[in-house]
């Protein structure tokens, strides 16, 4: 039976530590209100991560960091090592976001690197992976994130209890206020399914979590979540306030009984 949805909010470059512990404290005592029908988790900026990692403990809510270095220690000044997040508890860390992608010149090898590093440390990554317009335009979507999911993939085996989350985003639509239709996002998320199968088999497969992201909203999100194959979001602008984020925890589908 596949895993039950992951609902995760990349806050990017926003709010202060004070600002985070706000928004937390509300989303804590309101989370239980929204009756979620999968997993939530929420990737404050680094400075707000231990003020995080203390306010949702025991909450049932995860702590995700939003990049990684691949190394675990080293004179790499300004980064921020798998080791030092597991240790603050930790359990998700968001690899290959195109903004790390386009801003930071982050290379598919490198990607791979910090996938490797998150899964040595017992997190779980979070890769994301996503086409350009132009890319979309010359029919070449399907062909980008097939070499980005290969290369970010590359030699790498789940082992144990290791987890794996894909995040299917098309640059197009981050912060565009542009959502693929839940057709696309159905095409795009079989592809990248035969892609895990591939490197990690079929059954292991079915149990990735492969979210949509890109201008996910309270709008469009029940749509997007009960669409076959989609199995989360990973929610940019609109998880930076409690409501609009709890809308979108609300629409996720139910899980189906394991009775």
């Amino acid at each position: 039976m596949p895993p039950r949805q992951l609902i995760a909010g990349n806050w990017k470059m926003h709010r202060t530590p004070s600002e985070t512990g706000r928004i937390l404290r509300d989303l804590v005592s309101r989370v239980g209100q929204a009756s979620p029908r999968g997993e939530v988790a929420v990737a404050p900026p680094f400075t707000s991560l231990p003020a995080a990692a203390e306010i949702l403990r025991g909450s049932g809510i995860a702590l995700a960091a939003q990049n990684v270095h691949w190394e675990e220690e080293g004179p790499f000044t300004g980064e921020v090592s798998a080791k030092m997040l597991a240790e603050i508890a930790c359990r998700y860390v968001i690899v290959g976001h195109s903004e790390r992608r386009e801003h930071f010149s982050e290379s598919d090898r490198r990607i791979n690197q910090k996938v490797r590093a998150v899964l040595f440390r017992e997190m779980t990554p979070i890769l994301c992976v996503g086409e350009k317009s132009d890319e979309r335009a010359s029919g070449r979507a399907g062909q980008v994130v097939d070499a980005q999911m290969k290369r970010g993939l590359a030699n790498i085996r789940l082992i144990d209890d290791q987890d794996l989350v894909i995040a299917y985003e098309p640059v197009w639509a981050i912060g565009t206020g542009v959502t693929a239709t839940p057709a696309d996002a159905r095409e795009m998320h079989i592809r990248i399914r035969a892609e895990l199968a591939a490197a990690f088999g079929a059954a292991r497969a079915e149990q990735i979590r492969v979210l949509y992201g890109g201008s996910v909203n309270r709008s469009n999100a029940e749509a997007l979540l009960s669409t076959p194959g989609v199995d989360g979001a990973l929610v940019g602008g609109a998880s930076l306030e409690p409501e609009s984020f709890l809308g979108i925890v609300r629409a996720a589908p139910e899980a189906p009984s394991q009775a």
